[in-house]
C-alpha cells in the first residue's frame, strides 16, 4: 500500500469547489497584490488567534526576520534559540545581524528547556524565540517568566501549531509577537509560500507592515525607512481564507489519528511515543516516534512504499552552517542524540485508519 508522508490532493478534492471558485474569483479581479483577500484574512485569522493584528507577508522565515527588525534587534545582540527547530528559527538572527545562541530542549514535548535558558543569558540577549516543535505548545508560563524576569522579549515560533493552544489559550498569543508559516504542508497552507505576524502591539504592526512594503505604510511611494518586498499575495490569502474554516476540523482529524496511532504502537515498549501532557492542545503537524533501529524501519517503509520523515537529522548546533561556533556534543545532550532516533510518520486529516494499521504494522514487525 502507497502511503504519502501528506496528502494536499486529498485535501484539495475535499474543497475544491469553493478553492476553484476562490482563485477564480481573484483573477478575475486582477488585484493579485494586497487584494481585499489579504486583508480579509489578516481579520479572520488574528480573530481567531486571538490578537489584535495580523500582518501577512512573503513566508515564515521573513516574518520572524521582520520580527526582530521591527524590535530592534541587530550586530551586537543576542537570541536564545532552541537546539531543535528547522534552520529559520536561528536563522532569521543571523539575517538581522545578531547571533543565535543555542539551548538544549527537554525530553517531554521536545521544545526548549526553560530550566536551561538563564545560564545562556547574557548582557547581549535581547529576545527567546519559543518553538511549538511538532505542533506541541511549550513550555509558555515559566518561559514567559523567565522572559519578564530578565527584561527579554518572547517571540513565538507558530510555523507548526496553528490552532495549537495551551489550557485553553491559543499559542501566538504569549510573546510580544508571534510568527506563522502557511508552507502547503502545514495544518494550514497555502498553494504556495506565506506567512504572517501577529501581535497586541501596535508599533510593532506598523512598523512590521512598512519593512514588508519596502518602508511604506499606506501612502504610496513614502518610504519612510528601507523596507523589503515581503507580502503575502491575494491568490493565497484567498486560499486560506477558505481553509481557516476547516482548519479547526482537521486539526481534531489530526489528533484522532495521533490517538490510534499511540492505541497501536504502545503495545511495545521500544517505541518512544509524543507524550501526552494534560491542558495542552497538541495539532501533530508532525506525529514523531523515537526507535534505537531507525534505519532498519526506514528501510522496510521505503520497500513497502510508505513515506516518512526526519525532523531532523541534525540539532542546530552541528549542522555545517553553525560548525563556526564549534560547539561541542556534550552541551546539547538530548538535541544531540534525539536525532539518531526520531522518525516521523504520516498524519494529514485525510489518512484511514487502514493506512495506520499499515504503518504500524511494519514498524511492530521490525523493531
Amino acid at each position: 500500500m502507497m502511503i504519502p508522508f501528506v496528502d494536499l490532493n486529498a485535501q484539495y478534492r475535499s474543497i475544491k469547489h469553493e478553492i476553484d471558485n476562490a482563485i477564480n474569483e481573484c483573477v478575475l479581479e486582477g488585484n493579485f497584490i494586497r487584494g481585499k483577500a489579504v486583508s480579509d484574512f489578516e481579520d479572520s485569522f488574528s480573530k481567531y488567534i486571538g490578537t489584535e493584528y495580523c500582518l501577512g507577508c512573503g513566508n515564515g522565515t521573513d516574518a520572524l526576520e521582520i520580527i526582530l527588525l521591527s524590535l530592534g534587534i541587530g550586530p551586537g545582540d543576542e537570541v536564545i534559540v532552541p537546539a531543535l527547530s528547522w534552520i529559520a528559527t536561528a536563522e532569521c538572527v543571523n539575517n538581522n545581524g545578531a547571533e543565535p545562541v543555542f539551548v538544549d530542549i527537554n525530553l517531554l514535548n521536545y521544545n526548549i528547556d526553560y530550566k536551561k535558558i538563564e545560564n545562556k543569558i547574557s548582557k547581549k540577549t535581547k529576545a527567546i524565540i519559543v518553538v511549538h516543535l511538532y505542533g506541541c505548545p511549550a513550555d509558555l508560563p515559566e518561559i514567559s517568566a523567565i522572559a519578564k524576569k530578565n527584561n527579554l522579549y518572547l517571540i513565538e515560533d507558530c510555523a507548526q501549531a496553528h490552532g495549537a493552544d495551551y489550557f485553553g489559550k491559543k499559542i501566538g498569543t504569549y510573546g510580544i509577537a508571534s510568527a506563522f508559516s502557511f508552507f502547503p504542508s502545514k495544518n494550514l497552507g497555502a498553494y504556495g509560500d506565506g506567512g504572517a505576524i501577529l501581535t497586541n502591539d501596535k508599533n510593532i504592526a506598523d512598523k512590521a507592515r512598512m519593512i514588508s512594503n519596502h518602508g511604506q505604510l499606506s501612502i504610496k511611494h513614502s518610504h519612510k525607512m528601507i523596507g523589503r518586498n515581503s507580502r503575502l499575495d491575494t491568490i493565497q490569502a484567498s486560499v486560506l481564507n477558505i481553509k481557516l474554516h476547516y482548519l479547526d476540523e482537521w486539526n481534531k482529524k489530526r489528533i484522532s489519528a495521533a490517538q490510534y496511532y499511540i492505541s497501536l504502537l504502545k503495545k511495545n515498549e521500544r517505541v518512544i511515543l509524543p507524550s501526552e501532557i494534560t491542558g495542552i492542545k497538541h495539532v501533530y503537524h508532525l506525529f514523531v516516534i523515537r526507535v534505537k533501529n531507525r534505519k532498519i524501519i526506514t528501510d522496510k517503509l521505503i520497500t513497502n512504499s510508505v513515506s516518512f520523515g526526519i525532523h531532523y537529522p541534525k540539532a542546530l548546533p552541528f549542522i555545517d552552517a553553525y560548525s563556526y561556533k564549534n560547539l561541542l556534543l556534550e552541551e546539547f545532550p538530548v538535541a544531540s542524540n534525539i536525532t539518531d532516533e526520531i522518525l516521523s510518520l504520516p498524519v494529514y486529516p485525510e489518512i484511514s485508519t487502514e493506512q495506520i494499521d499499515c504503518v504500524c504494522k511494519i514498524i511492530l514487525e521490525n523493531l
